[in-house]
């Protein structure tokens, strides 16, 4: 979908102070609180929506700290009150729905409130303004739109010959001694940029949330009110949809998310968010320590965005079901009028024919298609003397038996996701080395979903290895090839 551009006439800005939630946000007395409040709870730590009985806990604590330093008339409502306040539409700072697995409400921030927090950000001071980065960014994007829409073979590989030639300079130079590097000042002025960048991405997906709740909502709308042929609307929403997912945002958006779901993109990513993070001159900014898992948010974010592309499916889905019973609903009411009718002509038969049943035929069952009987078959038991057995039993073998506590092993692997999106089995292994051999390594392979999502990348191979013994006490390495098990908080 194109955004089109807001003229700042009079008349413009006038509808937007009345009408937009994030003018509404910064005019308003409670701004401070508010914001930092939401922005605390939901941005700083991303999170992307929030039962109502965690948000009013940390709201009672946010308000009981202001009225012990502003006194205690300071904010006299409770803490449910202000959330449906800021929930209702002329506020429209969150948004307040519920799950369809939950009786509790849950509350999510909205784009026009992070938009707003943004700007509020962006007034604090920096430490310096950096236009280098900028700059060549801006540079970078109009060399990659002009080469990249340069139909002539010739001057494609003019371009690329010469990219090449720079790129065999820039070798030649490394090679004789002479490697350039960025200045102090520039690596700050490109970090605060990239940090810029990340921020901005995580508002978007928001942003872009939104636009597809619009279309499930205006989905369902049109269902409620659809008193047509079934085959008309599904070829209307399916249209729409269509169109959502093959705009720019839509296209955009799936780009982004194929490229984020490679694993080797995120390991990628991981080691330079490491290596940059750790340099002098970054590590003097005193960065977020969210910074090292930024692209894990990312994936965070891009999965709420897809489950509601899932819930236009559920919908469809559920409109189907419910037409097929309103269809099915309408025979029976058919076959009742009937017997009704049948019940009124059984007392007093009508003299001339009132129905006809054409082409009627007899079934016929053939004696050779029945089965033939089968005798039940019965055990034969000899009656035979029992021997007396050996009284001088070794019982330790009732004794060591292996089992397996599914509980811890659950337990660890959730502590492993709180610190991680996702964790794999040979990763769980080496931080907790196997104790009970290959029947522990079963067990693994066992758990359903309990907290955490098991997941398997048939294309990687993992080699776990584990320390047996046997009877002398004398130690075995012993290992198991297996395709790669991701668990996934």
């Amino acid at each position: 979908m194109q955004t089109a551009k807001t003229n700042l006439d009079y008349t413009s800005l006038e509808l937007l102070r009345q009408t937009h939630p994030a003018w509404r946000l910064l005019c308003s007395p409670h701004a401070a609180l508010v914001a930092s409040f939401l922005n605390r709870i939901f941005i700083v730590p991303n999170v992307r929506t929030m039962a109502q009985s965690n948000l009013v806990e940390s709201l009672e604590d946010e308000l009981f700290a202001l009225r012990e330093y502003l006194g205690a008339e300071a904010f006299p409502k409770l803490a449910r009150d202000y959330l449906n306040d800021w929930a209702q539409p002329e506020r429209g700072w969150l948004r307040k729905f519920y799950r369809q697995d939950s009786d509790e409400p849950y509350f999510d921030l909205t784009p026009a409130t992070e938009k707003a927090i943004s700007w509020l950000e962006s007034l604090s001071a920096r430490s310096f303004v950096g236009t280098e980065s900028r700059l060549l960014t801006l540079f970078e994007l109009l060399k990659q739109m002009s080469q990249g829409s340069e139909t002539d073979p010739q001057l494609r590989i003019a371009e690329l010959r010469k990219r090449r030639d720079e790129i065999d300079t820039e070798i030649a130079r490394v090679l004789s001694g002479d490697i350039p590097l960025l200045n102090a000042t520039a690596l700050k002025d490109r970090f605060q940029q990239f940090t810029q960048l990340a921020r901005d991405l995580l508002t978007d997906f928001r942003e872009v949330e939104q636009n597809f709740r619009v279309l499930d909502r205006r989905v369902r709308e049109r269902i409620a009110q659809w008193d047509s042929g079934k085959g008309s609307l599904l070829e209307q929403i399916m249209g729409e949809r269509d169109a959502i997912t093959d705009s720019d945002q839509g296209l955009s958006f799936r780009a982004f998310w194929d490229f984020l779901m490679s694993s080797q993109r995120q390991e990628e990513l991981s080691t330079l968010l490491e290596r940059v993070l750790a340099l002098p001159p970054v590590a003097a900014l005193h960065p977020d320590a969210r910074l090292y898992r930024v692209h894990y948010d990312w994936l965070e974010a891009g999965e709420h965005t897809q489950r509601t592309v899932a819930n236009l499916s559920k919908q469809l889905r559920r409109f189907l079901d419910d037409q097929a019973w309103l269809e099915n609903r309408r025979i029976m009411d058919i076959l009742h009028d009937i017997e009704k009718k049948a019940l009124a002509l059984r007392d007093s038969a009508p003299e001339t024919e009132i129905m006809y049943i054409a082409d009627t035929s007899a079934s016929i069952n053939l004696p050779l298609e029945r089965p033939l009987h089968t005798p039940t078959a019965k055990p034969r038991i000899e009656n035979i003397a029992l021997t007396a057995g050996d009284s001088e039993v070794d019982t330790n073998a009732l004794f060591s038996q292996v089992v397996i506590d599914k509980s811890q092993l659950i337990h660890h692997i959730q502590h492993i996701l709180q610190d991680r999106v996702q964790v794999t089995l040979r990763e769980t292994c080496e931080l907790r080395p196997l104790q009970h051999g290959l029947a522990e390594l079963v067990t693994y392979l066992q758990l359903g979903d309990v907290g955490f999502k098991t997941m398997i990348d048939e294309t990687i191979t993992d080699t776990i290895i584990w320390q047996s013994s046997d009877k002398t006490g004398q130690a075995w390495a012993k290992q198991a090839q297996l395709p790669r098990v991701i668990f996934v908080r």
